[in-house]
């Protein structure tokens, strides 16, 4: 077995990487960018190599880095992780000229599968049904609306050596495809190094299931059952489980055969996936075949309990599958949330900075026969940058059943603090409560028809509103008995907390009273009984009430605190009925008028600017690009108007809520 590999990637996939070879006994290297001298995968890494400035193009997809610092440590083999050079035939190539092993598929197969085109002919001549579309290149966009034209639209518009949703647009009209292109090329091009663009059939409706497999050099390929990634935003996977709600046991054999067949067909080892739109009626049909390791692989591996980083590892050494295909099961049930630097409340805009509180659920399994887990890069007081992915974890948890991993889910996502940035955590915490989630009835659209104006926020039923505004006079409870006990803090002797209250949160008010209370432990007089555990200064509160235990994440604020919990985040004030009367009186503090200003939603760059000072324009038109972690954002104007000033120019690097431009 190797000794010693590298890692030539970054994040939460490098630490991932590096567990697993360190469970084998084998030492590992991490590369890293000047952004990246403080991460977490260089610090559990046995040795570290800097390899450049922060941009990835200038570091991490740089060959000749990667193969100086192989050098330079006597690394043996090169994990390439996923995005970066995971899939660049050229770099397998080097490696393999250079005598170092791929832990990856051999560089005929990435190069075969790599180009969309490519993959989609000869997915056609191995028997795997694929979506109509134009396999040739297309020059530029006035071509591509002819195109998209005689394939009829919706069409989706791809780049041909893309993934990870970058180069990806869908178009619904000869507007959305001159600009998808010109912005999918754009993307494909900073993102691969690669700017080739095809069309294809957009499907409505269609449900995204991919098959994992895995391929050892000596002929043998298996399957490992099937990944539901259906809930998607912008083409990027937010929430995945494992198996499909949807598929039937003769649906899932056939996709693994086909799936099988394509390996085979182009020499394939190692763990890969292969990709398909599945409609109503379970017809499925190839998007592409990804030869790396896929964001999502945790769920396979626990429901199968194969670890797919171990398995590449002894493919690339050369060993045999020791297990066959009627040893891979099925067993439980595993979902995946993908937590990401992206400001759900901003229309999911990017979001960069520091992480002043980063603490995860605890690993391992939990008191309900469930399983924690969580793949992550990143620890607190760590920065996110805005040079790369916005992934900051993978949340997982198993259970028995689809609803028990749900439930595990949920309560997992209600102890995951995080602050310092935005992100979307309130959000996949909304889709785990979601009925149609829970009813397994999702499409690759459920993002866009449950939240076609974004998110915001969660509304809870009145039952959950009572729960919290009980926890928040419970909280205060806890203070009041705190601060009695401290010499000077409360000023009447004895203390005694009043009996009747009025807990104004969110846009409720709930009355309370309280019959019995014994510290933590309180009963109100609608015979309610709650026991809560919290202590001043602690972040998370567990509480019992009526049977029920719940975990709420609370921050003190001026007057009472703020609660977040199942995607809702409210502002509780417990006041005596007094004090109540009063604080309906104060005036609403009304936000400052933006509406003549485009300002930056995110940290980035300005692509373009597409208008003049003098210009007039209308509601929807295009007004600026701005890219941030290597995606563009169109910025288009809320109604019709005139540019008064430009306030930048395409370069320029701009921070969140700088002016771009104002009008009349």
């Amino acid at each position: 077995m190797f000794k010693k590999i590298l890692i030539a990637n970054r994040g939460e996939i490098a630490c991932r990487v590096i567990k697993t070879a360190r469970k084998m006994g084998i030492q590992t290297v991490a590369v890293y960018s000047d952004a990246d001298a403080n991460a977490l995968h260089v610090q559990m890494a046995d040795e570290a190599v800097h390899i450049g400035p922060p941009p990835a193009n200038q570091s991490y997809l740089i060959v000749d880095k990667i193969l100086d610092a192989v050098k330079q440590t006597g690394a043996e083999a090169v994990h390439p992780g996923y995005g970066f050079l995971s899939e660049n035939k050229g770099f397998a190539e080097a490696l393999e000229a250079a005598g170092v092993a791929f832990i990856g598929p051999p560089s005929g197969a990435i190069e075969a599968m790599g180009d969309k085109i490519t993959s989609k002919k000869i997915a056609q001549e191995a028997g795997v049904s694929t979506v109509p579309g134009y396999m040739g290149l297309i020059d530029d966009a006035e071509e591509a609306v002819k195109i998209s034209k005689e394939i009829g639209y919706p069409v989706m518009i791809k780049a041909s050596a893309g993934g990870g949703g970058k180069g990806m647009r869908i178009a619904w009209n000869d507007t959305e495809a001159r600009e998808g292109f010109e912005s999918s090329k754009n993307e494909a091009a900073n993102s691969f190094g690669d700017d080739r663009i095809f069309i294809e059939k957009f499907v409505t409706q269609p449900r995204h299931i991919e098959i994992q497999v895995l391929a050892d050099k000596h002929g043998t390929c298996l399957y490992l059952n099937e990944r539901e990634c259906s809930i998607q935003r912008r083409n990027q996977k937010v929430v995945e489980e494992a198996p499909s709600p949807f598929l039937d046991a003769a649906t899932r054999k056939a996709m693994g055969e086909q799936s099988c067949a394509l390996a085979q067909a182009v020499g394939y080892a190692s763990a890969g996936t292969v990709e398909f739109i599945v409609d109503g009626e379970k017809n499925f049909y190839f998007l592409e075949m990804n030869t790396r390791l896929q964001v999502e692989h945790p769920v396979t591996e626990l429901i199968t309990g194969i670890d797919l980083v171990e398995q590449m590892i002894r493919v690339a050494y050369g060993e045999t599958l020791s297990f066959g295909q009627k040893d891979v099961k099925i067993n439980g049930w595993a979902i995946e949330n993908r937590l990401y630097a992206e400001d759900p409340y901003r229309n999911f805009l990017p979001s960069i900075g520091r992480l002043t509180r980063y603490k995860p659920p605890v690993e391992g399994d939990t008191a309900e026969g469930c399983i924690v887990r969580n793949d992550t890069g990143v620890y607190e007081g760590a920065e996110i940058s805005m040079y790369y992915d916005p992934m900051i974890a993978k949340l997982c948890t198993w259970g028995p059943t689809r609803e028990e991993a749900t439930e595990a889910m949920r309560n997992a996502l209600d102890q995951f603090e995080v602050e310092g940035i935005g992100h979307n955590l309130p959000f996949v915490a909304a889709v785990m409560d979601h009925p149609r989630y829970i009813s397994g009835e999702i499409s690759t659209a459920f993002i866009a028809e449950e939240y076609p104006d974004g998110f915001g926020g969660v509304t809870l039923p009145a039952a959950d509103m009572e729960m919290l505004a009980r926890v928040a006079l419970g909280l205060a409870a806890i203070e009041f008995d705190r601060k009695s006990a401290i010499t000077g803090q409360l000023r009447a002797k004895p203390q005694v907390l009043a009996a009747d209250w009025e807990v104004a949160i969110g846009d409720a008010h709930v009355p309370l009273s309280i019959s019995v209370r014994d510290g933590g432990r309180i009963t109100f007089e609608d015979g309610v009984s709650m026991a809560l555990a919290w202590r001043a200064g602690e972040t998370v509160a567990q509480a019992e009430i009526g049977g029920r235990t719940v975990m709420v994440k609370v921050d003190p604020i001026s007057q009472g605190w703020r609660l977040r919990w199942r995607g809702a985040d409210l502002k509780a004030c417990p006041r005596s009925l007094r004090a109540a009367e009063l604080a309906k009186l104060m005036p609403v503090k009304l936000p400052p008028d933006t509406s003549k200003l485009l300002l930056c939603p995110m940290p980035g760059l300005v692509v373009r600017i597409n208008v003049s000072e003098g210009d007039e324009v209308q509601e929807g038109q295009a007004l600026a690009v701005v890219e941030a972690m290597k995606m563009e954002n169109t910025l288009r104007a809320e109604k019709q108007g005139v540019v008064r000033k430009v306030n930048c120019e395409a370069g320029a690097s701009l921070a969140v809520d700088d002016v771009i431009m104002e009008f009349e």
